[in-house]
């Protein structure tokens, strides 16, 4: 009856034990979530098998071993926000977690008591809760710590070091440090030099500015983290054992820094005006560049990244060159590497059509993409154009007819001469081949006779130094006739065109009938170039002369030719010549 009584006093002991403390509501089979609950005291477990148990946000005042005792495989422990908490032992506690204390006095943070009390806690964070010291003493007891996160805190260099112990050893089992966001001004590699297994380093958010020539690292290390800490030169400080580097947000203009066994780099937010050197990085898989002064990106660039599967590149100054656009929207499915931010964040900056557009939105001009090639092709059709119109215009003789055309037009703009002005009774037009029969036989039977006639030869009246074409149209408005000597000589002789055409010129234009013509030789029709069309409607559209073959016939020839040049004209006119037996045509 004494035993039974008994076991009922401790039973009813232990049951108001735990109806005198809060309950907490969110509990699941191993874990209770009692933040935000307004607890003063540490809440009744429900059960022996909870492992994680949250006190976030309560009004927590002085913890002890004894609000702990239902919770006896406790191995995660979580304390945000809470109100000057004091922890003493808890033997399986392995985690836990302070964040945003609230210490108004923080100089008088009573850290330290609680942290004697967890030397066998293996993964601990307090963070943003103006910690500024731990002792040496206390970091070398710390030997089972292989996580350390005390972000957001007050560190400064001299505190580092003497939590550290100056480099000689403590916290030999840690393998993540965090110590971003405090207030370190140097990097000291050496107080890390004897952490055999630290793996993961975080410094971001100090002030550096700039780093060692040279550093001791550990050689397990494989993550570095000195995002947004000022920096404007790297080193060969960074360790060459590293499989991450983040250096995102600072100032550097360059980076060159060989790592053989970098696999990611986070580099965005920068100054950097190209992509780092790809040979340098032979294992590098990932690469961030975003935010940079980039201007282009090609496959060469990227091809000289051996393993590079994923790049993220966006937010830059991008000229939107052809090459850059090509590659850029050609199939996904030929680039080795991934776009990993989306075609859409590359926008152009330049050329001042494209800027703000998205490249996947650019479309450039075929002589924009290849000025070269579009330029010689443009060359070469009008090199071709050219070349065509110079044979149309040789073949049908147009230079002849412009340069004609404008000797009509320069003589119209001159006075015409009287009858009683001219100079000549006949211009004389022949090939120079046929000058044998005028010299022999037209001058001195047309000169020498009674009365003699003045003709017009160019051998011997034009003028020297005066442009031909000058001298021809000069001498045809001097003469009262124009005389043509035809053969075959004649046809194939240009001056002798000029001669004709603009005689043909003058016929249409002034009514004026001075044409005569001698032929001096038959001439087949077929024979007459395409270009002596006028020829060719005179002589189906006037008569003419012909040298005679039977001498007996040439004295006649001569006073029918004399007649012709003397014959003043009709009223209409027309010359009056007898043409009954001279007189041929084609």
């Amino acid at each position: 009856m004494t035993i039974l009584t008994f076991l009922m006093f401790v039973l009813l002991t232990r049951q108001s034990l735990s109806l005198s403390r809060p309950q907490c509501h969110s509990c699941e089979q191993t874990s209770c979530n009692c933040s935000r609950q307004n607890h003063t005291k540490v809440p009744a477990a429900p059960s022996n098998l909870i492992t994680e148990l949250n006190l976030s946000f309560n009004r927590l005042g002085t913890i002890t071993k004894k609000d702990f005792v239902a919770f006896e495989e406790i191995h995660f422990l979580f304390l945000y926000s809470v109100h000057r908490p004091y922890l003493q032992t808890l033997d399986r506690l392995e985690t836990v977690i302070l964040k945003n204390i609230d210490v108004p006095d923080f100089h008088m943070f009573p850290a330290l008591l609680f942290l004697y009390r967890l030397l066998k806690v293996v993964h601990m964070s307090v963070l943003n809760c103006k910690l500024f010291a731990i002792p040496c003493d206390l970091s070398a007891r710390l030997t089972k710590l292989e996580y350390l996160d005390i972000s957001d805190n007050i560190f400064s260099d001299l505190a580092l070091s003497q939590m550290m112990c100056d480099g000689k050893g403590v916290f030999l089992n840690l393998e993540t440090f965090n110590i971003s966001r405090n207030y370190l001004q140097s990097i000291n590699s050496q107080l890390f030099t004897k952490l055999e297994k630290l793996e993961n380093i975080d410094m971001s958010g100090n002030v550096f500015h700039s780093m060692p020539e040279t550093c001791f690292w550990p050689p397990s290390l494989q993550f570095l983290n000195l995002s947004s800490t000022h920096l404007t030169k790297v080193t060969a400080c960074l360790p060459v054992s590293l499989h991450i580097l983040d250096l995102s947000d600072n100032a550097l203009a360059v980076f060159n820094i060989e790592l053989p066994f970098l696999r990611e780099l986070y580099i965005s937010g920068n100054k950097l005006s190209r992509l780092p050197d790809g040979p340098v990085y032979p294992g590098l898989t990932f690469l961030s560049i975003q935010n940079n002064d980039l201007h282009t990106i090609s496959s060469d660039n990227l091809n000289s990244y051996k393993n590079l599967k994923r790049l993220e590149a966006g937010a830059n100054t991008y000229v939107c060159s052809c090459d850059f656009v090509t590659f850029m929207t050609s199939n996904s499915a030929n680039h080795r590497v991934t776009i990993g931010d989306g075609f859409k964040s590359y926008i152009c900056d330049s050329p001042d059509a494209d800027r703000g557009e998205s490249v996947v939105d650019v479309r450039l001009s075929v002589f924009e993409c290849h000025a070269d090639l579009a330029f010689s092709l443009l060359c070469l059709g009008i090199l071709a154009v050219f070349l065509l119109i110079a044979g149309v215009c040789h073949k049908f003789s147009v230079v002849w007819y412009i340069r004609m055309t404008w000797a009509w037009l320069r003589a119209k703009r001159k006075p015409k001469l009287k009858k009683g002005e001219l100079k000549y009774d006949a211009f004389v037009s022949y090939s120079e081949m046929d000058s044998g029969w005028v010299e022999a036989h037209l001058v001195p039977e047309l000169e020498q006779a009674e009365p003699p006639l003045r003709l017009c030869l160019h051998k011997r009246d034009f003028v020297p130094g005066d442009w031909i074409l000058d001298n021809i149209v000069d001498a045809i408005e001097k003469s009262h006739k124009t005389l043509f000597v035809l053969s075959q000589h004649f046809v194939r002789s240009e001056w002798c065109k000029y001669e004709l055409d603009y005689t043909h010129f003058r016929l249409f234009d002034q009514n004026d009938d001075s044409m005569v013509l001698i032929l001096l030789e038959p001439i087949d029709k077929a024979t007459i170039p395409k270009r002596f069309c006028k020829l060719r409607k005179v002589m189906n559209s006037r008569t003419y002369l012909k040298w005679p073959d039977d001498d007996n016939q040439i004295p006649r020839f001569w006073q029918s030719l004399r007649t012709a040049i003397e014959t003043p004209e009709t009223e209409n006119g027309h010359c009056l010549m007898d043409t009954v037996d001279l007189g041929l045509r084609f």
